[in-house]
C-alpha cells in the first residue's frame, strides 16, 4: 500500500480510537479496497467493525436490505442506494459510523446518464441521518478506485474529529 493511504488508514485510526467509535464500510466499486485500507493499520480490530462487498444488487438487497424498488427505480449507482447501504451497514453491524460506495469504475459500464467514474458515497452516524454525494473521478479503472476509497475515507476522518455530520463539508 502507498505512503498516502497508510496515512490516511492511521489518521482514521487515531479518530477512532479518540472518539471510541467502531467504522463499517459497504462497498461496491472499490470491491473492498476500502476495508483493506483501513485494516492494514495494525490494532485496526480496536476501531473496525466489519466491511460488507455488495457487487451485486442480490448482495446488497440480501446483505444490507436495500430494497428492490430503490435498485430499480434509481440503480445501482445512486445517492438513493448508497444511503440505503449505509443504513444498512449500521443496522448489521456494531459500527457507530459507516461509509459505502458504488460507482462505475469502467472501462465499460457508463452510460451518458452515469458515465464512467461516477461514483455515489454515502456516510452515516449513528443516531443521525445519513448523507451522500455524487462526485466524477477521472483515469482508468484503477485511479476511479482509488479516489474513491481517498473521498470516502477523507470524510470518515472529519466526521470522526468532529463528532458530527453539520461539521463536515463535502465536495
Amino acid at each position: 500500500m502507498d505512503h498516502e493511504l497508510e496515512r490516511l488508514s492511521a489518521r482514521i485510526g487515531a479518530a477512532l480510537e479518540r472518539r471510541g467509535w467502531m467504522l463499517g464500510t459497504a462497498e461496491s466499486c472499490t470491491g473492498g479496497w476500502i476495508a483493506e485500507v483501513v485494516t492494514a493499520t495494525a490494532g485496526s480490530s480496536n476501531w473496525f467493525d466489519r466491511g460488507f462487498v455488495t457487487y451485486s444488487n442480490a448482495a446488497k438487497s440480501d446483505m444490507l436490505a436495500v430494497a428492490e424498488h430503490t435498485l430499480n427505480r434509481y440503480g445501482a449507482v445512486s445517492e438513493e442506494t448508497v444511503v440505503e447501504m449505509v443504513a444498512g451497514t449500521l443496522n448489521k453491524s456494531k459500527a457507530d459510523i459507516a461509509v459505502a460506495v458504488s460507482g462505475v469504475a469502467g472501462p465499460g459500464g457508463g452510460t451518458p446518464a452515469k458515465p464512467v467514474g461516477l461514483v455515489c458515497i454515502a456516510w452515516a452516524v449513528r443516531g443521525s441521518p445519513p448523507f451522500a454525494t455524487t462526485r466524477h473521478f477521472d483515469g482508468d479503472r484503477e485511479a476511479v478506485r482509488r479516489q474513491t476509497v481517498i473521498a470516502a475515507l477523507d470524510t470518515v476522518v472529519q466526521l470522526a474529529d468532529s463528532g458530527s455530520i453539520s461539521a463536515i463539508s463535502v465536495p
